[in-house]
């Protein structure tokens, strides 16, 4: 097993030039995508140590995004629980409301760079492709944006925000009708379209080098936090925790703690319990697989086909995990947890009522993780990744849970 100690030239090691993290990660792709995919990479490394680029990018995120975000304690809610503090990276103070616009305008100034004209994506809980249609009208780009069925019905608002920024948000129905659909789709319409568009991918899933641009552009969260963190207390956290679907923020957060003397750990969707299509926790119920063009853990069938998934988090029901999230998680870095529906949802009505906080559901799982821990332990402090506010959940919540009464009997 590894320790903190160990970490201190892991972003200069991992991944390997053939996008590995150990065993898991690559690039699994048509022939004809290879060499795009080649251009893809080399063309962000280029990128990725030019002043210029790094310099625009900064002046974007602080004129754009409204960053940095704020670290936040949560004095009341930690008092209500006992007397473990629990602390809040507001990622949901973005600009589009998520994480998700920090790679998305790092990957809207890519494609910009590379001179294409069109960005494909895909979307769950649509955070992803609010960001990406922000990026797409910011930079003049065209955007399409695939979304299933299921997802668009539960994602109301966000699927209104995505035209009205001059997206083509285009319906998936087949399948499950969701996240894993809408990737597929995506990369169906962009194996047609690579010549004149980029495919961004929304979390650090996918072919090399996604996982590592992906994890490279959210990393500012967890340096910010680090260091506010610090500012704040004059301490590290004891423990820092972040929702896992792909892993996008979760990733984001860990980059700047890996070496630090931190636990750290990973929060999937449990959703309705253990049972197959109850669930996306692939961490804790998956095998090695590939699918969408990396090999990570995976949900499969014997036969290695992707099995379904569920969440009430439409952002985190997806059948694997970024590949970089099973190294760290095999070398024992990272410690993976699992939270259900029902204890996400009290979550999520516990910081509304003693905090003024309304969060996405995706991130009430994170959250969920560090009230379940505060209940049990006497000390410490729990920092939490508050990946996106709840503005596109409010109406599905209303119309299921209503106020949120029955969690405060």
């Amino acid at each position: 097993m590894k320790t903190y100690r160990d970490f201190d030239r892991y972003q200069k090691e991992f991944p390997n030039e053939e996008g590995y993290f150990g065993q898991y990660g690559g690039a699994f792709l048509p022939p004809q995508l290879v060499p795009v995919f080649e251009d893809i990479a080399a063309s962000y490394q280029e990128i990725c140590h030019s002043a210029k680029f790094i310099n625009e990018l900064r002046r974007i995120r602080k004129e754009f995004q409204g960053r940095p975000t704020p670290v936040y304690h949560c004095e009341r809610l930690s008092k209500h629980l006992g007397k473990t503090q629990i602390y809040l990276k507001r990622e949901d103070l973005n600009h589009t409301g998520a994480h998700k616009i920090n790679h998305c305008m790092g990957e809207g100034l890519l494609a910009s760079f590379m001179g294409k004209k069109k960005i494909i994506a895909e979307t769950g809980a649509g955070q992803h492709g609010v960001a990406l249609a922000t990026a797409a009208a910011y930079f003049g780009l065209e955007c399409d944006v695939y979304m299933g069925e299921v997802d668009i019905a539960k994602q109301h608002p966000n699927v209104v925000r995505m035209k009205m920024l001059g997206a083509n948000v285009i319906p998936v129905t087949h399948g499950l009708k969701t996240l894993k659909e809408a990737v597929d789709a995506a990369f169906e319409a962009y194996m047609k379209e690579y010549e004149d568009a980029i495919y961004c991918i929304g979390s650090v899933v996918g072919p090399h080098p996604f996982p590592l641009m992906v994890r490279d552009f959210q990393a500012v969260i967890g340096y910010e936090a680090r260091d506010q963190f610090y500012e704040m207390t004059g301490i590290k956290p004891d423990t820092v925790c972040a929702c896992v679907g792909g892993g996008s923020n979760a990733m984001g957060l860990f980059q700047a703690f890996l070496s630090e003397p931190v636990e750290i750990v990973g929060v999937e969707p449990l959703g309705r319990g253990g049972e197959i299509g109850d669930h996306a926790a692939s961490m804790q119920f998956g095998t090695k697989g590939i699918l969408h063009g990396f090999e990570s853990m995976l949900l499969q069938d014997e036969k290695g086909e992707p099995l379904p998934v569920y969440s009430i988090a439409s952002g985190l029901d997806y059948p694997s995990v970024g590949p970089e999230h099973a190294y760290l998680r095999e070398c024992g870095r990272v410690q993976y947890d699992s939270i259900t529906d029902e204890e996400a949802m009290e979550a999520f009505f516990l910081l509304c009522r003693y905090e003024g906080i309304i969060p996405a559901i995706e991130s009430s799982h994170a959250l969920a993780y560090a009230i379940r821990r505060a209940r049990t332990q006497d000390s410490g402090s729990i920092l939490v990744n508050l990946s996106g506010r709840g503005d596109k959940d409010i109406d599905y919540i209303y119309e299921k849970y209503g106020t949120g009464e029955q969690f405060f009997k």
